[in-house]
């Protein structure tokens, strides 16, 4: 049982530093916690991006849960201002213990039971009623400290505050997140959080406690910061079990880069895959149907110099390199990690032919979309490997200006190809990419490929919960003029497993299907959704 602490006094607490050292260190802890609540929020918005995609419907819910639950927090600290320290003290103690291992849970609830929602809207609530909390008990304590008017004594507290989640803000991306990783970083700020939290009550108001009260912080304070070091030295061997549940037992790669996580497995059981932020991109087991499909039919006209956009795998590349004509290959990924592993590791390496090793193409490492902004150069074929479109970083390079850009590197008779998602399970994104490619000032011709095997990225897969094979992939075949049916032409080679007819045949499928009046997705107005 908590101790009846001290009644409140008009003057100012009897401390063991002067006033205004003791407001000094108030507000220190004030800048520390605010530092500390935004790398949690901003963590649970990263890790659920990660994890679940749509990353705009992810920070939507992480923060209007969160600022309606710090309204909460606020009104539940009314009852704890006749005990401010014991009542600070335990809040923060929650709070690091809370938002130190939310990327923790989060992140095995994803691993184990394949759904991450509903822990991260529970964090996301619990997290904002502690954040909530906290200032209308540190303004008491802060009263306590040195007595001034409150206009000043709020105007301290929340410029203490901003000023803490700015720093919070900047050293989640840039400090945290490379040197550390999420689940570690995480942690790392719950520590220091338990550490301010628990120094300033312990310390500044330790006159305010009695025994027990003194007791119950130290233990509690105590206790989660041996649960986050325990947790941080078990960190490595969690994350390896977690990503064999999530991938299985034959993760050869796994790396944490400045853009994703990238996750290389196989090829035991004659499959190799290649896994990009949690989403299966490239599995051998039916890739080659797929890059056939992508390349060949726009390689039936002038190619001799082409520029594939992603595709850092190599695999593309490596079906453009099999025509003998071609002059040079661009190729911009915005990852430098997946075209160094593309080009060293054995078993990728043979999968894309040693493209890397080809004198004709060039790797560039940047955004696409800022690329073709500074380029000067004209091609006679683009071609758009990109992640399916969503409400994603890669929105801009499925919208109406991207395209524009493209018509501009465009030779006079050149043609631009792009990965547009598979048709029969999301309908809604692929015609909404054939009428960003039209709004882009190109003619356009969609069509599509059975996606008969298993385990690629236009469908759900084993990294994201899914189940069901890939039914198509869908794609759209576009010029500055009108577009003919497209074909696998003469000098194409020898395709494992598309017969000639078959490209025609899903053209007219697609038209078939075709949705009239799909809006353009632009960079003001994007129209994507991830669909499950």
């Amino acid at each position: 049982m908590i101790d009846q602490q001290m009644p409140l006094r008009r003057g100012a607490a009897q401390l063991p530093v002067r006033p205004r050292t003791g407001r000094f260190l108030v507000l220190a802890a004030v800048f520390i916690c605010a530092a500390c609540g935004l790398v949690y929020e901003l963590e649970l918005v990263a890790l659920a991006s990660y994890l679940i995609g749509d990353s705009v419907t992810q920070a939507s819910v992480v923060l209007s849960v969160m600022v309606f639950a710090m309204g909460i927090g606020s009104l539940f600290a009314k009852r704890l201002r006749n005990r401010p320290a014991v009542g600070f003290g335990l809040i923060e103690a929650s709070l690091a213990l809370v938002g130190g291992t939310s990327a923790l849970v989060l992140y095995a609830s994803f691993a184990w039971l394949g759904e991450s929602r509903y822990a991260l809207v529970g964090f996301s609530l619990a997290i904002g009623i502690l954040i909530g909390a906290e200032i209308p008990l540190l303004m008491t304590l802060i009263q306590r400290v040195d007595r001034q008017d409150a206009g000043g004594t709020v105007a301290d507290l929340f410029a203490a505050d901003y000023v803490g989640a700015l720093v919070g803000g900047l050293a989640f991306p840039f400090l945290l997140l490379p040197m550390m990783g999420q689940l570690t970083g995480a942690l790392f700020t719950g520590t220091v959080n338990a550490v301010a939290g628990g120094a300033l009550v312990l310390w500044v108001f330790r006159r305010d406690l009695g025994p027990r009260s003194r007791g119950l912080l130290i233990l509690v304070n105590g206790v989660v910061i041996l649960l986050l070091a325990t947790a941080s030295v078990l960190v490595d061997d969690f994350e390896r079990a977690a990503r064999r549940a999530v991938y299985g037992d034959e993760v050869r790669v796994a790396v944490q880069t400045e853009v994703q996580e990238i996750v290389l497995t196989g090829p035991g059981h004659g499959s190799l895959d290649l896994y990009l932020d949690g989403r299966l991109r490239v599995s051998s087991r039916d890739e080659h149907r797929y890059h056939e499909a992508l390349v060949h039919p726009a390689m039936t006209g002038p190619h001799r110099r082409v520029l594939i956009l992603g595709g850092g795998d190599g695999l593309a590349a490596r079906e453009v390199l099999r025509y003998p004509d071609v002059e040079s290959v661009v190729l911009v990924e915005l990852d430098p990690a997946v075209t160094r592993l593309a080009r060293t590791d054995p078993a990728l390496s043979a999968l894309n032919g040693r493209a890397y090793a080809d004198p004709r193409l060039t790797a560039v490492s940047g955004d696409a979309f800022t690329w073709l902004r500074d380029t000067r150069d004209h091609y006679d074929v683009v071609i758009s490997d990109l992640p399916d479109p969503g409400i994603t970083a890669s929105t801009k390079l499925y919208a109406a200006e991207f395209y524009g850009l493209v018509a501009g590197a465009l030779e006079p008779g050149g043609r631009l190809v792009v990965h547009a998602g598979p048709p029969s399970s999301r309908p809604a994104t692929f015609w909404t990419v054939e009428a960003s490619v039209r709004a882009g000032g190109l003619a356009a011709r969609p069509y599509r490929v059975d996606g008969r095997l298993t385990g690629f990225a236009a469908g759900p897969d084993r990294a994201t919960g899914g189940t069901e094979a890939p039914r198509d992939w869908g794609f759209v075949l576009a010029a500055r003029h009108a577009v003919g049916l497209p074909r696998i032409g003469p000098g194409a080679p020898a395709l494992r497993a598309l017969g000639e007819r078959e490209v025609p045949a899903g053209t007219r499928s697609a038209e078939r299907v075709r949705r009239h009046g799909v809006p353009p997705s632009t960079l003001v107005h994007p129209r994507y959704r991830e669909e499950p």
